[in-house]
């Protein structure tokens, strides 16, 4: 009898060792596919971070090309009135130049000389300008194909972090619910 109540306890403790161990298990499980689920939402969080850099240097590269074609245009608009001005007013100075009057003549001809050295200037002043512009026109339609094609990549890749974030919630949720499922069950059986 007494080996009988031996055997019958043994077996008892034993089948409630191997329960605590399986929990012990889908404890394990869940922390596993918890850490699987963390990591997934933080890979998602980067591809996230990835796309709004992305927006942002297409908006950079969007207003450089915009700042750049209206600094363009202001360019073309005062050089065609430079080049305008210094006709008007080198036209008379060239005749008073070609004057009998030698001194009239002579003074015309520093003044041209005057005249010639300052449009230089601003002619170099400006083309100085156009190349400025030039550059941020090149960064900008830089920024924008760099920023397209990061876009797309974070794009394909904040879909494909989506899902499996998805598919890693789903499998936390069903071993989480089927591991409440079996809590319940060993409560009710004790």
């Amino acid at each position: 009898m007494k080996i009988r109540i031996l055997v019958m306890m043994s077996f008892l403790l034993l089948a409630q060792v191997l329960i605590l161990a399986q929990s012990d298990k889908k404890a394990t499980e869940l922390k596993n596919l918890e850490t699987g689920v963390t990591s997934a939402k933080a890979k998602v969080a980067l591809n996230e971070r990835k796309l709004a850099i992305a927006d942002s240097l297409i908006t950079i590269g969007t207003q450089l090309t915009a700042e750049s074609k209206t600094e363009t245009k202001a360019i073309e608009a005062e050089r065609k009135k430079l080049d305008k001005d210094y006709a008007a007013k080198q036209k008379p100075l060239t005749k008073l130049s070609a004057s009998k009057v030698k001194e009239e003549s002579t003074r015309a001809r520093a003044d041209l000389k005057t005249l010639d050295l300052q449009y230089r200037s601003d002619a170099k002043a400006l083309d100085t300008r156009l190349r400025d512009a030039a550059k941020k026109l090149t960064t900008g339609n830089a920024n924008l194909t760099k920023g397209k094609a990061a876009k797309k990549n974070a794009q394909d890749a904040l879909k494909t972090t989506q899902a499996a974030l998805k598919v890693a919630q789903a499998k936390y949720d069903a071993a989480a619910a089927s591991g409440e499922d079996t809590t319940v069950k060993d409560k009710k059986k004790k």
